[in-house]
């Protein structure tokens, strides 16, 4: 049975956006449930999706990180810096209420950390550094990949934004930039460091579910035309 909106503290609603979605419209959605959110009308919940090709520059991104290019970059009410979203990569914008955001950030990336174990990718943190990675070797010239990132904003106790992982994503995206602000690092996805192609759809049930348990919330599918009559 689903939950009432705003009445079980214990439940997780997933919605599936699709593919190619555009940011803004995301963005514009993830605002309308976090104020419904912190009005306790809704429960917590989660979207999932692709985004359309799309550069994104967080509250600390420099401007000399920007594409000298003139590629177009959306400026947004994130943390973090410079980075790509789109085709081939998963993104999962919890709207959720908590009271430690760093412990919160933590389980993100413990999340994708699982996500890569379940796929027989290891992950792992690196201190200094958000997100999630693949260990790079010194002694080949090979450096650490990032994997997956995390992006978030905190208002009124509950969160925005989320993190992303790469799946099937083309790495060629991240050439304008230095990811993150990191110029000294490469990017990978799960299926570079597979060999296989492993792709979004592949990866989005798994991820719900390693969510749900980080969270230590009991998950249930809402579709996007429910969640908006609220």
């Amino acid at each position: 049975m689903r939950p009432i909106p705003g009445d079980d503290p214990h439940a997780l609603a997933i919605v599936r956006l699709g593919v190619d979605v555009p940011y803004e419209q995301a963005w514009s959605l993830q605002r309308w449930v976090h104020g419904k959110r912190v009005a306790g009308e809704v429960t917590d919940t989660v979207l999932f999706l692709e985004h359309a090709p799309v550069y994104t520059a967080g509250k600390r991104t420099a401007p000399h990180e920007r594409p000298s290019d003139g590629t177009p970059v959306v400026d947004v009410d994130r943390g973090g810096r410079l980075t790509w979203h789109g085709p081939g990569q998963l993104v999962a914008y919890p709207i959720v209420a908590v009271t430690d955001v760093v412990s919160y950030a933590c389980r993100l990336e413990d999340t994708m950390i699982q996500v890569c174990a379940d796929f027989g990718v290891t992950a792992r943190r690196v201190r200094g550094r958000g997100g999630v990675w693949a260990a790079g070797d010194a002694s080949l010239g090979l450096p650490d990949r990032q994997l997956g990132a995390v992006g978030l904003r905190f208002s009124r106790g509950v969160t925005m934004h989320g993190f992303a992982l790469n799946c099937a994503n083309d790495p060629r995206w991240f050439n304008r930039i230095a990811p993150c602000g990191l110029p000294d690092v490469g990017v990978s996805s799960l299926s570079a460091e597979t060999g296989r192609r492993i792709v979004v759809e592949e990866v989005m049930p798994i991820a719900e579910k390693r969510l749900a348990e980080a969270l230590g919330l009991e998950s249930y599918e809402l579709h996007e035309e429910d969640l908006v009559r609220r």
